[in-house]
């Protein structure tokens, strides 16, 4: 028997040839739009995350304007924390003390978990503050609303640098994600509950950040294609890229608690430039592929783009809605640079998955004491040091 294949599926989806492989395999079996959905999945979900972009008509409904009474006090609580002399590591609502500010970030927070799922806070002035600063008072705030940092790769970073790093460290092999380029980023999901991200600049053009609802494109699917519900919902292979296991498996789509959770590196499927997805591990399936585009189009579809603008820090829950970037532009005075936080609030989160819980349980358990906060942009690192 030939070895199985890895369908003609990359990293960028393909409109066309997702077409072509719906209409393939629906002629091989008509009767899959009557398949069953699997014990456990609802037909349709409902609540407030569950969304279309175009219901969102004004940015005022998603942006908390921070006023200069607040700005003074995130300013107090900056001195405060330094005069402690402790590491970052110990950034907390204790050692951050925000006692204006503190009930709108709760009510934020809870809007995170119970509500739409995202809010911006505008606008940090970056300009007036040392990069160390910087990361000081975005922790701090950040601890309002996630009382927990995961950290981001193998040697403790809680905090990463999202940039196009093509040239400043084209001497290291292994960009591998887009993030770290100019490139499109297509829709997917982050590790862990939550994300935030803080624009110390924006692309000279181009870089929309782009956030879907995924309660809204499950509905989609189990109206009309619940056969890929069941695909979602069973074991996938993920590409640990020359990692040990060489893959992982646990499905995309999870009904835990009420709540619709889509949980996918669209990457560890398919590959991304010359990071090739392993040869020596099992390919995705026909159906996979079809599910892993549909996924995309429909985020597309159902997408809202938000204006970041320099200063703003941006919120959202990475377990209830999707995310991509557009492709942009820099210019000499003007490159787009993010700052990353993965958090996750004890008091408000969803309950983790099963299949997940071995994932969070690594990304949130980096003490106080290990966790690196990287001044400048650097590739990710596994535990050994190797990007």
């Amino acid at each position: 028997m030939a070895p199985l294949e890895q369908p003609d599926i990359s990293y960028h989806p393909d409109e066309k040839k997702f077409k072509e492989r719906t209409a393939r395999r629906l002629a091989e079996d008509p009767s899959l739009p009557q398949a069953p959905l699997p014990a456990g999945f609802p037909a349709k979900v409902g609540g407030p995350i569950v969304w279309e972009g175009k219901e969102w008509r004004d940015e005022k409904q998603w942006v908390y304007q921070l006023n200069p009474t607040e700005l003074e006090e995130i300013d107090r609580a900056l001195s405060h924390f330094k005069g402690l002399g402790k590491p970052m590591g110990y950034i907390a609502e204790d050692t951050f003390p925000l006692p204006a500010l503190s009930a709108t970030l709760e009510k934020l927070a809870h809007e995170l978990y119970s509500g739409r799922g995202f809010f911006v806070l505008r606008t940090i002035p970056v300009d007036q503050y040392s990069k160390a600063d910087l990361m000081i008072i975005y922790a701090g705030i950040s601890s309002y609303v996630g009382s927990a940092r995961g950290k981001q790769d193998g040697a403790g970073a809680v905090l990463a640098h999202i940039k196009d790093l093509t040239v400043s460290h084209a001497h290291e092999k292994g960009v591998g994600n887009a993030a770290y380029t100019t490139d499109k980023q297509v829709f997917h999901t982050d590790t862990g509950d939550l994300i935030a991200l803080l624009a110390l600049e924006t692309a000279a053009e181009g870089g929309v950040s782009r956030i879907s609802s995924g309660g809204r494109v499950y509905n989609e699917i189990a109206a009309n294609r619940p056969d890929l519900v069941r695909t979602l919902s069973e074991p996938w292979p993920l590409d640990s890229f020359g990692g040990d296991p060489g893959y992982t498996t646990r499905p995309l789509l999870y009904h835990e608690d009420g709540h619709i959770i889509i949980q996918y590196s669209r990457r560890l499927l398919t590959g991304y430039k010359e990071q090739k997805r392993s040869a020596n591990i099992p390919p995705v399936t026909e159906a996979q592929a079809e599910a892993l585009d549909m996924l995309h189009f429909l985020a597309e579809k159902y997408s809202l783009g938000l204006n970041f603008q320099k200063g703003d820090i941006q919120y959202i829950n990475s377990m209830g809605l999707l995310h991509a970037r557009d492709a942009f532009r820099d210019s000499d005075e003007k490159r787009r640079h993010l700052i990353r936080l993965w958090l996750r609030n004890d008091k408000l989160a969803w309950k983790t998955p099963k299949p997940l819980e071995p994932i969070w349980t690594r990304l949130y358990s980096v003490g106080p004491d290990e966790q690196r906060f990287p001044i400048e942009p650097e590739i990710r690192r596994k535990a050994g040091g190797a990007t």
